[in-house]
């Protein structure tokens, strides 16, 4: 099958495809029942995005030319004695046959290839998937970010009754578009303990980090901007800028965080329009952002007045209770916007997270609250700021940070012993990440298949480079969400792994 495209068409590419196939299958050149070639292989052929290869044989099912069959392919199903009536004799037909006359039609479905945006096709399923095996596909859960079950379901229900009781004369329980009054209220005298000076008119109640960092890009970028990320980093953040059209620009990570030696450059070249930090216990690597880094990113900020999105959801797992200030509580301006969210540190599922901006943002953001949302979960708000208000919340915190302590002393032993064989990681001060680089030679992807496979769930490193150029041999472990002996069984299975496949090589 030969097509030909040009791409310095003012006609889609998928559409371009899509003529010259229904061209052969109609005066059959390609016969009634041949195979079309893969998306992915056409694609790699006509050297296009898999995702026009999809929309144009989308447009021959939408028609009837071609079907597809799963984990078989797309097969031609056209007869070339069958007549495609055009669309002036379907408009003569069902004139004839009155109003009433649907049913004699054959029936056709839409076309939602067809209907869906390219960018919302193809959407990091894989990570996705994994973080679905939590709690359901694996008994052994070493994947995902979420805190232990620290708060006494009895004491949550209490407070819950306690705020319906104490709220429930109220005719609505529809909060301000901003967030709650009093949530917002306890969020300035807890930001106080962090060495942050906020007025509640600059904080932003959000459901979590990735609403925060969405709305945030929705109100202030064009398509087409460009923003500095850190590499590896969670794929959240580069989905989310890809999907606001915009572009992500990588900048490496070490044991202190991004590396900021090469940045002003980069600066130079692309204008980015913000910098993104996560700078405590960094997703995936656990590293922190150093305080001599800190201040060279504050000073490029003041200098090229570029502002600076800090996620920060992390600095309150510090394993002994000292955590570095935050670029926040150093920005002597007011160029650093802050993210900081509750899900590593309250109850699971009760995620609630804040932005404090500049005012006129917090006002844009207000907006779009009111346009997307139309209101912000009520009985998670008053529940976090109630228990901000008597204690709970900061007692809490340091009971989670003791286990969290205590679990990664545990893992570390299993890969310590792995040593020899070639394994290393990055000993981070808290958080709830290791990130561990693998033997020579081994594929991550492997690892985590085998490992789910025997009831462990993991993250191999691929999925935190936005380009899938790295990561191949690298996993990160988390340690804050199972009990120590579910931990310890967890190590036994990935340890034996490691060791066979070290021997077989």
């Amino acid at each position: 099958m030969k097509i030909k495209i040009n791409k310095k068409s003012k006609e889609a590419l998928y559409w371009q495809i899509y003529s010259q196939i229904k061209s052969l299958i109609i005066d059959g050149s390609i016969q009634h029942g041949s195979y079309l070639p893969s998306e992915r292989i056409f694609a790699e052929k006509l050297g296009v995005h898999r995702n026009t290869i999809i929309r144009a044989y989308g447009e021959l099912k939408a028609e009837q030319l071609i079907m597809s069959r799963q984990g078989i392919g797309y097969q031609v199903s056209y007869k070339t004695n069958e007549i495609i009536n055009s669309s002036k004799n379907k408009v003569e037909q069902s004139r004839k046959l009155g109003p009433y006359s649907y049913d004699k039609f054959k029936s056709k479905d839409v076309n939602w290839d067809q209907m869906i945006k390219d960018e919302y096709r193809d959407v990091g399923e894989k990570f996705d998937n994994d973080f679905q095996k939590q709690g359901r596909d694996t008994k052994i859960s070493m994947a995902v970010g979420i805190p232990p079950i620290i708060y006494d379901e009895e004491e949550i229900a209490a407070n819950i009754a306690y705020i319906l009781k104490e709220n429930g004369r109220k005719e609505s329980y529809i909060t301000p578009y901003q967030g709650d009054d009093d949530c917002r209220k306890q969020i300035v005298n807890y930001l106080r303990s962090k060495g942050i000076r906020a007025k509640m008119s600059e904080i932003q109640i959000m459901s979590e980090t990735n609403q925060a960092f969405d709305f945030i890009m929705t109100a202030t970028l064009k398509p087409g901007d460009k923003i500095l990320i850190e590499e590896p980093v969670s794929p959240d953040v580069y989905r989310l800028i890809d999907l606001n059209d915009c572009e992500a620009i990588t900048v490496p990570v070490d044991e202190n965080g991004m590396m900021c030696d090469n940045i002003e450059p980069m600066i130079e070249k692309y204008k980015p329009k913000y910098i993104y930090i996560n700078s405590s216990y960094h997703d995936p690597t656990g590293a922190c952002l150093s305080i001599e880094r800190k201040k060279k990113l504050l000073e490029l900020s003041y200098r090229y007045r570029i502002p600076i999105i800090e996620d920060d959801s992390a600095s309150d797992l510090n394993f002994f209770g000292n955590p570095e200030p935050t670029l926040k509580s150093m920005d002597k301006g007011n160029n650093v916007i802050y993210i900081y969210s509750f899900a590593l540190s309250f109850v699971p599922g009760l995620s609630i997270a804040f932005i404090v901006a500049p005012e006129e943002l917090a006002r844009s953001l207000r907006y779009l609250v009111s346009v997307r949302l139309m209101s912000l979960e009520w009985v998670a708000q008053k529940l976090i700021a109630r228990c901000l208000e008597d204690g709970s919340y900061v007692r809490k915190t340091a009971e989670i940070r003791r286990r969290n302590r205590e679990n990664f002393r545990t893992i570390c032993p299993f890969l310590d012993e792995l040593s020899p064989y070639g394994l290393s990681y990055h000993s981070p001060k808290g958080g709830v990440y290791i990130w561990v680089k693998l033997p020579t030679g081994l594929d991550s992807r492997k690892v985590v298949l085998e490992a789910e496979r025997r009831g462990v769930s993991l993250i191999a490193g691929t999925v935190f480079y936005p380009n899938k150029m790295g990561g191949k041999n690298k996993i990160r472990i988390n340690f804050s969400h199972e009990k120590k002996s579910m931990l310890i069984e967890g190590m036994k299975v990935f340890s034996e792994i490691i060791r066979n496949h070290v021997k077989k090589t």
